[in-house]
């Protein structure tokens, strides 16, 4: 019977066969073939482009040695057998090289990879560790932090280089992370003493119920011929120096949608009457069972206030 080749391409001699010379294959077999598959290390020159080596049959071949160095230029493929086989291979070029049957493996420039084919294409060896134990600390372009210990309780943050982390310590209780717009630091909290500008129909809440925000002074609106109230009239007054018939209109609810507690006042300094004109709505004299349009005198004051959807209460001195 002829001799038949292993897995590693080695000879497997026939029962009867090479009958005086079968010590040279034995020879080669294990002092060539399976040196080189348990303990070989090839320096193999890359081309850039795609590099194809072989495991042949019964004879030396670079893709049977355990170990790769690949020298040379770097960018391009190196190809192996579908031999079902393990590969370290440290890629000693610029640029990284991929090994592969059919699509492989990226090596990158100088790294050192234990890499392995199935008999289809060549996959990474390892992908788990239980435990890891470096002699260095992982620096941050490998993903790490750099750092070889830690701070209880920090927080980190990039550091000016950009080449690790900082720790910022919490400091005192009740301290805040703030920013300057480059660096972070714990900061304590200070009183507010400035001024905040709300948008137009803000409201503030007390967890139940929202309130439109108001002012310490009471805003004017000088309004001096006919004029229909806004959401932001609200907390305001609505000052005329009218000299002649005006009208200040209250909107009904699904005009202007004013929230229940709203307070506007109308104040005339004029020479004529100001009538409130409450179309659709319900509006009580304040003190009586009066409702509908309600007159303002010259000098006079009226506060509306608003009680429900589209009901309301007008009083004040001048008001009929």
């Amino acid at each position: 019977m002829a001799s038949t080749y292993s897995n590693l391409g080695i000879e497997l001699i026939g029962s009867g066969e090479q009958t005086g010379t079968w010590g040279t294959t034995t020879n080669t077999n294990l002092g060539t073939l399976i040196d080189q598959a348990i303990s070989g290390y090839e320096i193999y020159s890359c081309t850039g482009g795609t590099d194809t080596i072989t495991i042949p049959n019964g004879a030396s071949g670079v893709a049977r040695n355990m170990t790769l160095q690949l020298n040379g230029t770097g960018g391009g493929n190196l190809v192996v057998p579908t031999n079902e086989k393990l590969y370290f291979v440290f890629n000693n070029t610029s640029s990284a090289i991929t090994v592969k049957v059919t699509t492989g493996v990226s090596v990158p420039a100088g790294a050192k990879m234990i890499l392995v084919c199935n008999g289809t294409d060549v996959l990474t060896a390892q992908n788990y560790f239980a435990s890891l134990t470096l002699g260095a600390a992982l620096p941050v372009a490998s993903g790490g932090t750099g750092s070889t210990s830690t701070t209880a309780y920090a927080v980190y943050a990039g550091n000016s280089a950009g080449t690790g982390f900082t720790p910022i310590a919490p400091s005192t209780s009740g301290n805040l992370l703030t920013s300057n717009g480059t660096n972070w630091a714990s900061t304590a909290l200070t009183t507010f003493t400035g001024t905040v500008v709300a948008a137009s129909g803000s409201t503030i809440s007390d967890g139940t119920t929202a309130f439109a925000i108001g002012y310490l002074a009471i805003p004017q609106n000088a309004q001096s011929s006919n004029y229909t109230l806004v959401l932001i009239d609200s907390g305001k007054h609505i000052y005329s120096t009218n000299s002649g018939a005006q009208s200040v209109t209250i909107p009904t609810n699904a005009s202007v949608a004013f929230p229940i507690g709203t307070a506007f006042t109308i104040v005339n300094n004029g020479t004529t009457s100001i009538t409130i004109v409450t179309t659709s709505l319900t509006v009580y004299q304040a003190g009586t069972s009066n409702t509908g349009n309600r007159t303002v005198a010259t000098k006079g004051v009226a506060t509306c206030l608003k009680v429900a959807t589209d009901t309301w209460f007008v009083s004040g001195a001048g008001v009929s």
